[in-house]
């Protein structure tokens, strides 16, 4: 499910990268939030499903689209006007790193461990030779777009530690991720119609609105189904380890899809990833030392049979 979660936010970048040279920022955040809601709220009447009542849990729905939507959406879009997707790419890899950090100070079954915290550093050096040193050639250019890259890292950080109470809550992942993008489009219209005016916009073309459709039913709706998912059953440390998927994701696709040719450096990265994901994890090295116990103890038991 993590890999199918990076594939998915792997495309939004490509999506919104179409988007924003058509429109504005808070409109593609607005309309990818509205038509996500629209056909999750339709998935749900199919299904038979109603949405939970009570203000609390609705309250809850608020808090998580601001944290999860309202903030980071617009920092990513408006950050993406100003800066190049590799380096956004990378400021995006570091919210593991803040997750690892938030968790530790916020929850009481999530703290930073010494393999934790050297898995998270691996796997974002991990992303910066995927990405290549060329990303880093407008690093420092465009400081506030950068920060606001950070900031939307951040903002994810902290929502996957405040989503975790809809487990709690015994609401399920579809009818939270209908929730979610709901209060995130009440929230949004408003401020997009007052800062774009989008009626008086020009009538976005046939590729516009195919990345629009494309960034709220893939990227959104389909994407925060299984965010939940995750969330509900790895925790949300693990679940923010999807921002090192993401770039891995889109150079697999270009390779599969485009043509494109891996290089060396971009296998390298994989393997930086792939060893901070097992860091992270813990269970291969606990695997391999209690194959190294086991083999020290045979050899022990051998050689004391023989005295």
């Amino acid at each position: 499910m993590l890999v199918a979660l990076s594939v998915l936010w792997g495309g939004s970048f490509f999506f919104v990268g179409v988007a924003v040279k058509a429109l504005p920022p808070l409109t593609i955040v607005s309309l990818r939030v509205v038509l996500a809601a629209v056909a999750l709220g339709v998935l749900m009447r199919a299904l038979g499903m109603r949405m939970p009542r009570g203000g609390s849990l609705w309250a809850a729905f608020f808090g998580m689209g601001v944290l999860n939507n309202l903030i980071p959406f617009c920092l990513i879009v408006w950050g993406q006007t100003q800066i190049a997707s590799g380096v956004a790419s990378i400021l995006n890899a570091t919210t593991p790193l803040f997750a690892v950090v938030v968790a530790h100070l916020l929850t009481d079954d999530e703290k930073m461990t010494g393999n934790r915290l050297f898995g998270v550093l691996l796997g974002c050096g991990g992303v910066v030779v995927l990405v290549g040193a060329s990303a880093f050639d407008g690093l420092g250019a465009n400081i506030w777009a950068q920060c606001a890259v950070l900031g939307a890292a951040f903002s994810y950080s902290l929502a996957g530690i405040y989503g975790r109470r809809f487990k709690r809550l015994g609401v399920s992942p579809l009818a939270t991720a209908t929730g979610q993008v709901t209060a995130s489009a009440l929230m949004l219209i408003p401020v997009a119609c007052a800062v774009d005016r989008p009626w008086m916009l020009a009538m976005p073309g046939a590729a516009t609105w195919g990345a629009l459709l494309g960034i709220a039913l893939l990227s959104t709706a389909l994407a925060y189904v299984l965010f939940f998912r995750i969330l509900a059953s790895a925790g949300a440390t693990n679940l923010m380890l999807v921002t090192f998927l993401i770039p891995v994701s889109a150079i697999l696709l270009g390779a599969l899809f485009l043509d494109e040719r891996l290089e060396t450096r971009q296998m390298m990265g994989m393997g930086l990833i792939a060893c901070g994901l097992a860091a992270i994890d813990g269970r291969l090295f606990t695997a391999l030392m209690s194959a190294r116990s086991a083999s020290v103890n045979a050899s022990s038991d051998g050689s004391g049979s023989g005295i």
